[in-house]
């Protein structure tokens, strides 16, 4: 054990309890829109729909907002409240918790999705974890993966759709209601 862990830190639950092609094994801490830290293991036990984003983006990005959003419309609403949204941004040292809280009002977002910022430090891990690629542009635009990825309670990616507009994929539709339990 290192120095720096304790057996009183150590975690109650052995990390192998986590399914090897869980993306939760990576320990990264996220800070949520209202400042409150998340630790991106702490999403698990819940679907999630997760994505990657900015905040200073005019097209792509409020598309991939738009779109979750038209998928969570087409889930019955007990479905709808069994799935997490979460969208992280690529930018952290634009996108603060209050630029975050702004998006999520002037995108109408639902009060329950999270907008995270990771670490500038963790952005590319999370990024490779949800094969996002993405690069830094010189007018401070950012050319990145447009899409929705779908992860199951312990973490395991089952579907992933690109978004090309603000209709709803019904394959990403379907595999979330598979993952949770149907109709």
């Amino acid at each position: 054990m290192s120095p720096a862990l304790h057996a009183a830190d150590a975690p109650t639950t052995p990390a192998a309890a986590l399914p090897g092609q869980s993306l939760y094994h990576l320990q990264v801490a996220l800070t949520d829109q209202h400042g409150r830290s998340v630790p991106w293991t702490s999403l698990r036990g819940r679907p999630q729909l997760v994505s990657m984003f900015y905040g200073n983006c005019h097209l792509m990005c409020p598309l991939i907002i738009e779109n979750a959003k038209a998928v969570q419309k087409q889930l019955p609403a007990d479905q709808r409240a069994r799935l997490d949204v979460d969208m992280l941004t690529l930018d952290p040292a634009r996108d603060t918790p209050a630029a975050l809280a702004e998006i999520a009002q002037r995108h109408r977002a639902p009060d329950d999705w999270r907008f995270l910022r990771p670490a500038e430090g963790d952005v590319r891990a999370l990024a490779n974890l949800l094969d996002v690629h993405y690069r830094f542009r010189e007018d401070g635009s950012i050319n990145h993966t447009s899409v929705l990825v779908l992860l199951d309670a312990e973490g395991r990616v089952r579907a992933r759709s690109e978004v090309q507009g603000m209709v709803p994929d019904p394959e990403l539709v379907a595999a979330i209601e598979a993952v949770l339990g149907g109709r």
